[in-house]
């Protein structure tokens, strides 16, 4: 198995076996056990991924506002150009001494996070912003599913189907439907993201991947949001606001992912982000001032508890040797 496909190497090791990670490109290169549930080590991580589940939910929040100024295509636009900027001059990533496989990762994810991002703001400008979150995180649980081959992790995606099923009422007939299809095919990048975020992380020091990959989203992303928005990204405030959106939903989430995705395997790093549709709903409700109503509200649940499970399930595989005879 190619070390740069470490990110699911748990789902395919023998049970019993530790978890291991390569890393590729720092010095210290070594396999790391895993951390065990009662360690202050095994905090490090998921505190990563939560913190940055907060940060991006509410710069989401943000963003929402400032789209009657710059369409959603302008706000993806400023979001990615700020965040590249600001990587590119803190991270000053070496662009010499990478193999062409390097640049292909890096590539493929800069056009996953361009992807990713235009198709959720697009989904947000439609439905709710909890809401969208709740069908866009089906990719990473689908994620977690199909790299897991235990069985018990697919009563835990039926259970977030359920709740999916409820939040529609069945046909998704209250729901405008392309801001659904936005949503769910975000899911799909965002599953895409987990896997080369992953990658690149372990092919490139620090956040030197990322700052590029970040410049490369921006690139791609530059012509849709001058067509959509045109003179408006010029505007000041907007400006200064896109660089807000851009810290909170860009610069400190991906961050705090990459530098957790050092750690953490990608399948549990996908369970933990099923979490973020309550940390939606609440940004969406202080900010946005969106409600929801008691089914909603219930539809959501159901996916927060298929990922608690799924987090309960993942801990419990973590389990010493047991030794040979």
């Amino acid at each position: 198995m190619p070390a740069t496909d470490a990110q699911v190497a748990h789902s395919r090791r023998p049970t019993g076996q530790p978890v291991t990670t390569v890393r590729t490109s720092t010095p210290t290169a070594t396999p790391t056990a895993p951390d065990s549930p009662g360690r202050f080590g095994s905090l490090g991580p998921v505190g990563l991924v939560l913190a940055g589940g907060i940060s991006v939910q509410f710069g989401g929040a943000l963003a929402v506002t400032l789209m009657p100024r710059a369409g959603a295509l302008g706000v993806v636009t400023l979001r990615l150009l700020a965040a590249a900027v600001v990587l590119l001059v803190v991270c000053r990533p070496r662009l010499r001494g990478h193999s062409r496989a390097d640049w292909g990762t890096v590539i493929v994810f800069g056009i996953t996070m361009a992807g990713m991002n235009g198709l959720f703001y697009q989904a947000v400008a439609r439905i709710p912003l909890g809401l969208a979150v709740t069908l866009e995180v089906l990719g990473p649980l689908a994620l977690s599913v199909f790299a897991s081959r235990r069985a018990v992790n697919a009563v835990w995606a039926g259970l977030a189907l359920a709740g999916v099923f409820l939040l529609g009422g069945g046909n998704f007939s209250d729901l405008d439907p392309l801001g659904v299809g936005f949503a769910l095919s975000a899911g799909v990048m965002w599953a895409a993201y987990i896997i080369f975020s992953a990658r690149t992380g372990r092919r490139f020091p620090q956040a030197d991947g990322l700052a590029l990959a970040m410049g490369v989203a921006a690139l791609v992303f530059l012509p849709l949001g001058i067509i959509d928005a045109g003179d408006r990204l010029l505007d000041p405030t907007t400006i200064a606001l896109g660089s807000a959106v851009a810290l909170l939903s860009s610069v400190l989430p991906y961050t705090l992912e990459l530098l957790a995705l050092r750690r953490l395997p990608a399948p549990t790093f996908a369970i933990l982000m099923s979490l973020e549709p309550a940390v939606a709903a609440t940004a969406g409700f202080f900010i946005l001032h969106q409600s929801l109503s008691l089914t909603e509200a219930a539809a959501i649940a159901l996916v927060i508890a298929a990922s608690i499970g799924a987090v309960r399930t993942q801990t419990r595989r973590v389990a010493p040797p047991a030794p040979e005879a």
